[in-house]
């Protein structure tokens, strides 16, 4: 059984940059790689996704952002766009008070039957995790 995933820039970080000091739950972020290359889990993305993340990366470590980017654009993830997404996306951002980019994810897991939306992200799982198909990276593992 495939495990669909939706994971945001607060996890894709942790695989791009994983000796980042301060980088809580790597292990469990470079897992869901290996799930993914095991063909146990499916990644999906919002279409900021790639720009998101490499805004991150460039802002982090804007030394190693040109040498990164191959490793982002190579990442196998499904591109997910539909303009109901983006109503849910926009209805989340208004609902919880948060970022549009944040709720992009969530609204992306929202729409694909069975998938989670994963983040490293303690407040925004905080405020959203009523809504569900959410769940904090360090506490996400694959269905039995």
């Amino acid at each position: 059984m495939v495990t669909r995933v939706v994971a945001d820039a607060s996890v894709a970080i942790k695989w791009l940059l994983p000796l980042q000091p301060d980088e809580a739950d790597v292990e469990q972020a470079l897992r869901l790689i290996e799930w993914q290359d095991r063909g146990e889990v499916e990644l999906h993305q919002p279409p900021h996704f790639i720009a998101e993340v490499a805004a991150v990366v460039a802002r982090v470590s804007p030394d190693a952002a040109e040498g990164i980017l191959p490793d982002l654009l190579n990442l196998d993830i499904r591109r997910v766009e539909a303009t109901l997404i983006y109503a849910t996306a926009t209805a989340l951002s208004v609902r919880l008070q948060h970022h549009l980019f944040d709720t992009l994810y969530h609204a992306t897991a929202l729409h694909i039957p069975g998938a989670t939306y994963i983040t490293a992200d303690l407040r925004y799982y905080e405020k959203a995790k009523a809504v569900g198909q959410i769940a904090l990276l360090a506490d996400f593992d694959l269905p039995q």
